[in-house]
């Protein structure tokens, strides 16, 4: 029996390697696109591949897991591809070597400055993560990733007012965080 529209997610979680055909076959643009659209600023088609690949076998291993029909399945490998290329892009960044040109610029910092520095974007991260989910999607979209305004509007089907009053609110939680979270200079 080969795996078609109607029987794929049932043979998916049985293992079976047709039905992993089949979702590329037909679900491989949607996940390049994801996965491009997160992935695009790194310019690295090595990496874009590689997170693809990485999003199949997550779908195959994960595949018990997905409780629903067609358009679940639809949005659940959506999600994927989109935390897996949110991941990846991540990781890269971490990666990311210094240019000569950055270290000339600040050569001039000294070590301890250097480690303020860092153990502020430890703060800031561990701020973030104190959000409501959609909050910290946002956040990570817009400051991390550098996604346009409007495009995370249209994602998350909000006005730009709405956007902008949750950038407000999430800042708003980061000085009050940050404040009553701070003891002696150092976070507790």
């Amino acid at each position: 029996m080969k795996s078609n529209e109607k029987n794929f997610i049932k043979r998916l979680q049985r293992q079976e390697e047709d039905a992993l055909e089949f979702i590329v076959g037909a679900y491989l643009p949607l996940i390049k696109g994801v996965t491009y659209k997160v992935l695009a600023p790194l310019q690295n088609e090595g990496i874009v591949e590689e997170c693809i690949n990485d999003i199949f076998l997550s779908i195959w291993n994960n595949a018990l897991k997905f409780k629903g029909d067609g358009t679940d399945f639809r949005k659940w490998i959506c999600a994927i591809a989109k935390f897996k290329a949110i991941d990846y892009y991540r990781q890269a960044m971490k990666k990311v070597e210094f240019t000569s040109e950055y270290m000339e610029m600040n050569a001039e910092k000294s070590v301890e400055e250097e480690l303020i520095m860092m153990e502020n974007s430890s703060e800031l991260i561990k701020l973030i993560n104190r959000l409501d989910p959609i909050d910290r999607e946002i956040f990570m979209m817009k400051y991390f990733l550098g996604i346009s305004t409007e495009d995370i509007c249209k994602q998350f089907d909000l006005t730009r007012t709405a956007f902008d009053n949750r950038i407000y609110r999430g800042k708003k939680k980061f000085s009050v965080q940050a404040t009553s979270l701070t003891f002696g200079g150092n976070l507790i």
